[in-house]
């Protein structure tokens, strides 16, 4: 792989950001807890990864503790990341996971510089913070500490249930930053499941994590992504889908059709070749030559079948290409931190008045001119 014969102290200026360095403790690990799986230990030199200026997304700020992805989702978006590592995207994607070891005390440096305006940052766009990896590395709970200190209101993003083991600390924390934090369940089909995204919890192991952050003063929200065409889109299977996301106490669900990147979309159009010959020509047609979006048509005429239901069952939210709403000015926004903790009634919370002094507008864009959004009147999972 690139950075495999560097040598230690000497910068890789082709190496991919984050990667430059392999000083201080940095090996590979196999262990029989985690059969299959190769764990690359590497020194970040970055943990603030800028998101450029071109993009859709609608933040500014992400940090990704691992490369790679135990999970092994076949139509996971972020597999061609590998191949900058000179990885493949297919099982060197699932299987050769790039652990960032010092990525807390990284962020912690970064975070400090007075240049830092604490814009929204995201965790799990790019990988699963919460894979298997996190049970062994434990590096979130120190990342939710450092961001929590420096007063940055962030966003996480997870497939995994290990989120659970850090509620306790996320609802604490919630209390003085604004948190966000999302479940991602794309198969309620248990066998289905299994063949497309065999290294997930199950969706009834994500739904009762749905409930426990509920529990823990969360409102919750679920993503229902991607909705994959002729599996997972008969009214049959999206009304019980919905069904369960209410029984768990979610109020909210963004969902959207299957994604097909490059990197991706050849792993999955392989899956899809292995498991269901019968539908590679419907695929063909959906997602023809080098095209990654489904077509429009068929996201209208999914609209149709989601947002109806959605509405029967109570669930607010809506399709993930929706207009985002209007940002509050931020000198209106007051965060109410979780019911009855501190910051409710509107009460400032620590580094509010700091914020407002050094951000100084009216209406407050993060350094890329993307808008805040105003803070929720109790945290939501996304």
């Amino acid at each position: 792989m690139r950075w495999q014969g560097q040598q230690l102290g000497v910068a890789d200026a082709a190496a991919l950001p984050g990667l430059e360095y392999l000083n201080g403790l940095v090996r590979s690990v196999t262990t029989p807890e985690f059969a299959g799986i190769t764990f690359h230990e590497v020194m970040a030199k970055s943990a603030l990864n800028h998101v450029p200026g071109g993009s859709a997304m609608p933040f500014d700020w992400t940090i990704n503790p691992y490369r790679g992805c135990s999970h092994a989702c076949s139509y996971c978006f972020a597999r061609g990341t590998h191949e900058y590592l000179e990885l493949d995207a297919g099982k060197d994607f699932d299987s050769q996971i790039i652990v960032k070891i010092n990525v807390v005390e990284v962020l912690r440096r970064e975070l400090a510089r007075p240049t830092w305006l604490r814009d929204p940052v995201q965790l799990g766009t790019n990988t699963d913070p919460y894979q298997r990896a996190e049970g062994r590395y434990r590096l979130m709970p120190g990342i939710i500490d450092a961001l929590t200190d420096s007063g940055t209101p962030f966003s996480i993003l997870t497939k995994g249930t290990l989120l659970r083991r850090d509620l306790p600390m996320l609802a604490e924390a919630a209390s003085s930053v604004r948190i966000t934090l999302a479940m991602s369940i794309a198969v309620f089909d248990d066998e289905l499941q299994n063949a497309l995204e065999p290294g997930t919890p199950s969706a009834s192991a994500r739904l009762d994590t749905v409930r426990a952050a509920t529990e823990a003063g969360f409102a919750a929200t679920v993503f229902l992504m991607p909705i994959i065409p002729h599996l997972t889109d008969s009214m049959a299977a999206i009304d019980e889908a919905l069904r369960r996301i209410k029984e768990a106490g979610a109020t909210r669900v963004i969902y959207g059709a299957l994604h097909l990147r490059p990197g991706a979309k050849e792993w999955f159009l392989q899956w899809l070749a292995r498991e269901h010959p019968e539908l590679e020509s419907s695929y063909r047609g959906l997602y023809p030559g080098a095209s990654v979006n489904a077509p429009k048509a068929y996201r209208t005429w999914l609209a149709r079948r989601v947002r109806p239901l959605m509405r029967a069952y109570g669930l607010d939210g809506g399709a993930e290409d929706d207009p985002a709403p209007r940002a509050a000015p931020r000198s209106a926004v007051r965060y109410t931190g979780l019911a009855g903790g501190p910051g409710a009634g509107g009460t400032p919370l620590p580094h509010e008045a700091v914020d407002r002094a050094r951000l100084a507008a009216t209406v407050v864009r993060t350094s890329r001119g993307r808008r805040l959004g105003p803070a929720p009147a109790d945290p939501t999972l996304f």
